[in-house]
């Protein structure tokens, strides 16, 4: 059973990821809030989809609007779509070579998202920084990864210098995500397990912290509520 509804969840994800694509081709001709209109609709449909596999979301904490950084748990695909829902106008931090992928790629261009390449040195970082800047000047909402990939839950934190870096550079306030979708939404596997995924919205932290100050702080915001928010759904899975 739990084979099967993952196998069921996984192929109407992709079809709902290829009719979204494809009604998003012709806002090239609009402005980039018809696309993101699109993408959003992708992300709630994705989550509606959900219930196939036996799996409920519960959003936890409010959504602020605004300038600002969102740093986000990233433990699986779901929250890069799930996190499209709950801003006004975000633009994530993406490695450059997403960007080079055909349809997909050109999505992410025409979303106006910060691209990073991470071979790159500092010109590279440059380029992000000032990108970042306009977009948040724009009132959007630069959403990034600290760990800059997927971690699996449990395992030991890995935070870049990155979000730091740009929190020194852009004076916004920084707005921390727990969750738990790593356990019911395993990362390289198909299967989805049936339980209730939780991201939490957590306290903002106020611009003006020391480098090191703020590192530290973001760090421990994050990995302490991520580890209660695990620690939540694993029981579901014993239950």
């Amino acid at each position: 059973m739990l084979a099967l509804r993952s196998v069921s969840y996984n192929a109407l994800f992709y079809l709902n990821l290829i009719l979204h694509i494809l009604i998003a081709i012709p806002t090239f001709l609009l402005p980039r809030r018809a696309f993101m209109t699109i993408a959003k609709s992708w992300g709630r449909t994705s989550n509606a989809l959900l219930a196939v596999a036996g799996i409920r979301v519960e959003l936890r904490g409010r959504e602020k609007t605004g300038a600002l950084l969102v740093a986000s748990k990233h433990q699986s695909f779901w929250e890069a779509f799930t996190l499209l829902t709950l801003f006004d106008d975000p633009a994530f931090i993406v490695k450059r070579e997403l960007m080079w992928i055909p349809f997909f790629g050109w999505l992410l261009w025409k979303a106006d998202q910060v691209p990073v390449d991470r071979r790159a040195k500092g010109g590279a970082i440059a380029g992000m920084m000032e990108h970042a800047r306009a977009a948040l000047a724009e009132g959007r909402q630069i959403v990034i990864f600290p760990e800059g990939t997927r971690t699996a839950p449990g395992a030991p934190p890995a935070y870049k210098s990155g979000l730091a870096n740009l929190y020194a550079a852009t004076d916004a306030a920084c707005l921390p995500i727990a969750l738990n979708a790593g356990v019911f939404w395993p990362r390289r596997k198909f299967l989805r397990y049936p339980g209730t995924i939780v991201l939490e919205v957590l306290d903002p932290i106020p611009p003006g912290l020391d480098r090191q100050a703020f590192a530290a702080r973001v760090q421990n915001d994050i990995e302490t509520a991520t580890a209660r928010l695990v620690a939540e759904g694993e029981r579901q899975l014993r239950s």
